[in-house]
């Protein structure tokens, strides 16, 4: 039987700027902000390694990568771990910096429309930005991001 998807739980992922707007398979788990161990020789975006569920894994700012100032971490601070979508990451995930906890949507025809305001560059983390309601989320590139924080990693 051939069954058309016509709803995706998604989760709007909060930034200092904006929000991000993802499947909610992609997330593996929502943690509290824990001060990443650094990595020599990073850009400033990566903001160093934690330990996850027995793994060292990457922490990033989303802003950051966007060429954006970096986010303070605070006391709304959450990590929001990813599983990786491509084999550029050993680990097999990577965390983003969020100011707050990302909040579950529904995603359908009806509360979904482009928004075609704002264009991203070929080699950006962002693929599109998105009308939701009263909220203009931004839909990342994962792959891209992913490869961009092995790239960092050495």
């Amino acid at each position: 039987m051939n069954a058309r998807i016509e709803e995706l739980y998604s989760l709007l992922v909060p930034l200092s700027e904006g929000r991000l707007v993802v499947p909610r398979a992609c997330i593996a788990e929502v943690i509290g902000f824990t001060e990443p161990e650094p990595v020599a020789g990073a850009p400033p975006w990566l903001l160093g390694r934690i330990e996850w569920n027995g793994r060292k894994i990457a922490l990033a700012s989303f802003e950051g990568i966007c060429g954006d100032a970096l986010p303070q971490s605070g006391p709304r601070s959450r990590l929001v771990v990813f599983r990786a979508i491509s084999d550029a990451l050993p680990s097999r995930f990577f965390a983003l910096i969020t100011q707050g906890f990302p909040q579950l949507v529904r995603v359908n025809p009806v509360v979904l429309a482009p928004d075609t305001a704002h264009e991203w560059p070929d080699d950006s983390p962002v693929l599109c930005q998105v009308r939701m309601v009263n909220q203009r989320p931004m839909i990342p590139d994962l792959e891209r991001v992913e490869q961009l924080i092995a790239e960092a990693l050495g």
